[in-house]
């Protein structure tokens, strides 16, 4: 059992373009603040032995030009990586375009440190489809992983993520943050309409998936 409200209320969301050499792109950025310091929430996001603990198995070289695998999710190269505040990577899905993820930790004192996550995504039929959510439900779900991990220092329990959008609570997550990223993508410039349809098409994907 999550307190949906809260958990939704504590995160930042945003929807914004950038050009790039391949094109126009989406980027949609995450932040949330977390009690632990900086050192300690970029071991927490780029550690092999934790980040199953809260997100998903990783393999691969993770370090600078290193590729990796996320089981069952995507996979990549970092381009840029800047202990202990920033990193940079492509993410590959199969069967889907390239995008790309920025990552920065930010230390708001002793003992809290901010997680923003950037995903820059291609404004191709995936995203016509499912606008910001598409990406921004999943990071939703990981920086809720994310709370639950460092709020008790206990792993997220696996039978919890495979039947979370089963759950009444896990999918009023999951509707509230398509509604969340319908929101932000209409501050963004979206049309109002078309943001209604994709956030519907999202939440209803995403309740018929696991947690991450």
């Amino acid at each position: 059992m999550i307190e949906v409200d809260n958990h939704i209320n504590a995160v930042r969301r945003t929807v914004g373009d950038r050009t790039l050499e391949e094109g126009e792109v989406r980027v949609i950025t995450i932040g949330r603040s977390y009690p632990t310091d900086a050192e300690d929430l970029w071991d927490a996001c780029t550690n092999a032995e934790r980040l199953p603990r809260w997100f998903a198995p990783v393999s691969g070289d993770l370090r600078l030009g290193g590729t990796f695998s996320i089981e069952g999710n995507a996979g990549g190269t970092i381009l840029t990586c800047e202990p202990p505040t920033s990193f940079t990577a492509t993410w590959e899905c199969a069967g889907m375009n390239p995008s790309w993820i920025e990552l920065t930790i930010i230390a708001e004192g002793e003992e809290q440190s901010r997680f923003e996550l950037s995903h820059i995504v291609p404004v191709d039929d995936h995203w016509e489809q499912f606008g910001p959510g598409a990406v921004g439900v999943g990071w939703d779900l990981a920086v809720l992983g994310l709370a639950m991990y460092l709020g008790s220092g206990e792993a997220v329990d696996r039978e919890f993520s495979a039947t979370f959008h089963l759950s009444d609570y896990g999918r009023a997550y999951i509707i509230q943050s398509s509604d969340r990223w319908r929101e932000a993508g209409v501050l963004g410039g979206a049309d109002p309409a078309w943001s209604t349809l994709a956030a519907d098409r999202t939440a209803a994907v995403r309740s018929a998936a696991r947690f991450s």
